[in-house]
């Protein structure tokens, strides 16, 4: 085959392979005509298995880490995978000619599980790129304040902690209740530090050492009465909290995909409304064509236009099994191992379960046993991948409490994900109850 054939018939093959791969999509469970309330779904096994079975991961461990990075399914590594080697084959015509207009198919499936219009809707790197893009790019001066509690993502008050020191803006930090037992607490402390300075919110979905969800629509109804501006950390809210973006009113939004989208590693989504575009500078520079165009967000130079078209697997994937389900499930698989614990007065909460203000991630200490040893000792003993959180925060005058200072949270981020397996739960409560009734081994 001469070369000029060799490039026609790439969009032939893509057909091909894509239908195979909607067939292996198409062997997963179907719930978008469900009429089954996502409670009794989330603990249908055999809807479960077909997922599972979906993920080819190591099930000799049992990885509760999936708030860090989550795996790509089978369907989106194949696509992944495929789309690679297509590129290669001629990188520059395919990649530039071929693929990128793809990028519009992806753009319009984020915003549908987004529920907005994909005119708002940037394709990112990760959930990092998108709010700096936010936190980089909003115009402040020397003296304007930015409003956050201090369990914000610590790369986000990094971002903001450089702009302190580079230009003279003021972080205003404050800390919130562990365990949140009344979210709207978050909203009367950041109502009651909002001065004639205050120029942006930034506020998390969930917070990503604990898993607490926070009152995001208040936060930003409180923003729009002010006539402040909101940034939201969606890192752990999207593709497992049903909601949609307009419910919130929030002007900007940003999360990755490769945590539970399962996306492939190193993906992300930024969205802006539509009015606030203009004003925004992206990370990169942009022609001043583009100024009021979402697609200035992704003037990034060279990147993977395979990695970018696999979301799309990710999205139709997801799409099959709904957020309201998968929600369930994890809520469901949470609920199996905390509360065979819920009664053990040494377990520490660091996470209130009251439903709707908690989703699949969860915190737990042991009183008289070390994090750190605890996590050593589920690895080497059971093969159980969970990490250690242990936070300072500050005080109520937004200082930073000392080194040696009491932790304002100390215990064991868990967190499965919907490809997880009940016997995998299982495992892992017996492993905390082992330990709470026998002690960490000598």
């Amino acid at each position: 085959m001469n070369r000029r054939h060799f490039l026609a018939s790439l969009p032939a093959l893509a057909a091909c392979q894509s239908q195979r791969d909607h067939a292996t999509l198409a062997a997963l469970p179907d719930l978008r005509r469900n009429e089954r309330a996502p409670r009794d779904v989330a603990q249908d096994e055999a809807t479960w298995q077909a997922v599972q079975d979906a993920f080819a991961v190591d099930r000799s461990m049992v990885n509760f880490n999936n708030g860090g990075v989550s795996p790509s399914s089978e369907p989106v590594q194949s696509t992944l995978k495929r789309l690679t080697a297509e590129a290669n084959g001629a990188p520059a015509y395919v990649m530039w000619r071929l693929m990128e207009r793809r990028r519009e198919d992806v753009r319009a499936g984020l915003a549908e599980v987004l529920g907005t219009d994909p005119e708002q809707v940037a394709i990112t790197r990760n959930a990092s790129e998108g709010l700096q893009i936010c936190q980089f790019g909003l115009n402040l001066e020397r003296g304007d304040q930015v409003l956050c509690c201090d369990q914000e993502y610590p790369r986000m008050i990094t971002t903001f902690l450089q702009r302190t020191r580079r230009e003279g803006i003021e972080l205003v930090r404050f800390p919130i209740p562990v365990p949140l037992t009344d979210p709207h607490e978050v909203v009367r402390r950041f109502e009651a530090r909002i001065t004639a300075r205050t120029r942006v919110l930034l506020v998390s979905q969930v917070i990503n050492l604990t898993g607490q969800v926070l009152p995001v629509k208040a936060v930003c109804a409180l923003g729009r009465k002010h006539g402040i501006p909101v940034i939201v950390d969606g890192a752990h809210g999207f593709a497992h909290l049903p909601f949609q973006i307009e419910e919130y009113d929030c002007d900007y939004y940003a999360t990755s995909l490769h945590k539970w989208m399962s996306a492939p590693f190193g993906t992300g989504l930024l969205y802006v409304r539509k009015n606030r575009i203009g004003d925004l500078w992206p990370l990169m520079a942009a022609p001043e064509a583009r100024r009021d165009n979402i697609r200035k967000f992704e003037e990034i130079g060279t990147h993977s236009l395979p990695l970018v078209l696999s979301i799309l697997d990710a999205v139709r994937f997801h799409q099959r099994l709904g957020t309201e389900n998968i929600h369930a499930r994890l809520v469901y698989l949470r609920d199996r191992w905390a509360d065979r614990l819920a009664g053990e007065a040494r377990v520490r909460w660091n996470t209130d379960r009251t439903p709707g203000w908690a989703g699949g991630i969860a915190n737990i200490g042991i009183e008289g046993v070390d994090t750190t040893a605890l996590q050593k000792h589920l690895w080497t003993e059971h093969r159980i991948y969970a990490i250690t959180i242990r936070h300072l925060g500050v005080d109520e005058r937004g200082v930073e409490r000392a080194a040696g200072s009491p932790w304002q949270i100390d215990g064991l981020r868990v967190s499965p994900s919907f490809y997880s397996t009940p016997d995998e739960v299982d495992r892992f409560a017996s492993a905390i109850e082992d330990v709470l009734e026998h002690g960490l081994p000598a």
